[in-house]
């Protein structure tokens, strides 16, 4: 499926990697619905996409709450009078603790945004492409959803769900004309990483085999190749984009 025309949902599009995605894939012609919580940061990545001459809408939603996730996925076929493709971004973390420690508030965020979140989304796309009879989703993993990211419990556990929730869903819908895959990022300079203080974002660059963090912009790429014709032999793989963490 090209991406020039198509239309896709980019949950989590108002900042770091879904805000880069979202410009990547305007600028490839696809038609964007920039989904996110945060309708302020919304509204600035669509006009940022529009400001490159391409085309964008801002739909608000809460990847946690079904029926605004539904709301999503009807308002996308309203608009562009159908979907394409999906990228289920939207995700969060919690604060580096012993399991023990781990504060129950906390692992139920990271499972309702992480996890059902993701399997919200896809309910609702894939019941969209199946009526237009193709698709191609990406989800959005983490390569603590392939190894172990130390004191990270909720989200090691929640990233793992992913994959194995992308690996399922991607045998059900093969015969189907639906391509599902997972990207599965180390640690990358987004806003949130940008918080922390410079010595130890240098500290985990160092950590990384190729002695440098990745790029949102360096994402959004191996996002946009397993969306498009590209990668069409590829379904139910987790796409490592970690700079070699994985392996060190």
């Amino acid at each position: 499926m090209s991406i020039e025309g198509s239309s896709v949902i980019i949950t989590g599009a108002g900042s770091g990697i879904g805000q880069a995605t979202a410009l990547h894939l305007a600028g490839r012609g696809a038609r964007v619905v920039v989904a996110d919580v945060d309708e302020a940061a919304g509204a600035a990545t669509v006009d940022t996409v529009g400001r490159g001459g391409g085309k964008a809408t801002f739909v608000a939603c809460d990847v946690s709450d079904e029926e605004s996730v539904e709301a999503l996925v009807r308002r996308t076929v309203e608009i562009y009078g159908g979907l394409d493709l999906a990228v289920n971004n939207a995700g969060v973390a919690h604060h580096p603790c012993d399991l023990h420690e781990l504060a129950i508030a906390d692992w139920d965020r990271v499972m309702a945004i992480d996890l059902r979140g993701t399997f919200l989304c896809l309910r609702a796309e894939l019941r969209a492409m199946l009526q237009g009879g193709h698709g191609v989703i990406v989800n959005m993993a983490s390569n603590a959803g392939v190894k172990n990211a130390p004191s990270m419990a909720a989200y090691t556990a929640a990233k793992h769900g992913v994959v194995g929730l992308t690996k399922n869903a991607a045998l059900q819908y093969a015969r189907r004309n639906i391509r599902i895959n997972a990207i599965c990022p180390g640690t990358i300079a987004t806003p949130g990483i940008a918080a922390y203080p410079a010595d130890i974002q240098a500290q985990w660059g160092e950590m990384v085999p190729m002695g440098r963090l990745g790029t949102p912009s360096e994402i959004a790429a191996a996002i946009a190749f397993l969306l498009s014709d590209e990668s069409s032999f590829i379904t139910g793989a987790e796409l490592l984009a970690d700079g070699g963490l994985m392996w060190d």
